[in-house]
């Protein structure tokens, strides 16, 4: 009797220990990579295409995406939980070599990941989509892109702006990463958001616990705004 105790009570620890790391390494596997400027695809300019200034309206075009990084500790085994939308509109102005202005709008309702539980959490008692349907970000100071890199360069630059998330708006700096290639430039950022500064609550839920920010990964893609005739 007592060995049949002790047999249960070691199956159940390896239960408790055992079944988080199997779901985690072998079942939900590795996560979605980050949104990255090399690891997205650019549009190939045809021989003979001119391109466009580099001053004027850029828009948001396809192949912009956004995602929310968050790690997750369940029964001490460690895994990044990923939700991701292409939901991204928005806009920069560039008057000369400097960028005088540039928003963008993420639609939050749109916000996806490999788990319809998860999202129901998102959507509702995180971020409490259907009262703040959108996130967004506003540049507040000018960017001197000087000296302008090469085509295919990549350079990091710090960008001055307001974040506004779950309704709450605060001032942030974000290290940017662009990149132009043709008519189209790439932007990447990874800033850190720390959940109180938002007011959301945090995400932990059930035995799964996470920390007190995560991450908002983003690869942005602009391609000249189309001129109206006039």
């Amino acid at each position: 009797m007592k060995r049949w105790i002790i047999g249960a009570v070691v199956i159940a620890l390896l239960l408790v220990v055992g079944g988080p790391f199997v779901y985690i390494h072998f079942i939900e596997g590795d996560p979605p990579p980050k949104p990255t400027i090399a690891a997205s695809p650019t549009p190939t300019t045809q021989p003979g295409t001119t391109h466009a200034p580099l001053a004027g309206t850029w828009k948001i075009a396809s192949g912009s995406e956004v995602q929310y990084r968050v790690k997750e500790t369940l029964f001490g085994q460690s895994a990044t939980a990923v939700g991701s939308t292409n939901g991204v509109t928005g806009s920069m102005t560039i008057v000369g070599t400097k960028v005088t202005a540039a928003d963008f709008t993420v639609d939050m309702t749109t916000v996806k990941s490999d788990r319809s539980q998860r999202d129901g959490q998102f959507q509702g008692r995180i971020m409490n989509t259907s009262e703040f349907p959108t996130a967004t970000f506003t540049l507040t100071q000018p960017i001197d892109l000087s000296p302008v890199p090469a085509d295919g360069v990549q350079k990091t630059y710090p960008a001055d702006g307001k974040l506004q998330l779950h309704g709450t708006t605060n001032d942030v700096t974000i290290n940017l990463t662009a990149s132009r290639t043709g008519n189209t430039i790439k932007v990447q950022g990874n800033p850190t958001v720390t959940f109180s500064d938002y007011n959301i609550d945090n995400p932990s839920g059930g035995p799964a616990r996470v920390g007190d920010s995560g991450e908002l990964a983003f690869l942005l893609a602009f391609a000249p705004a189309a001129k109206t005739a006039g």
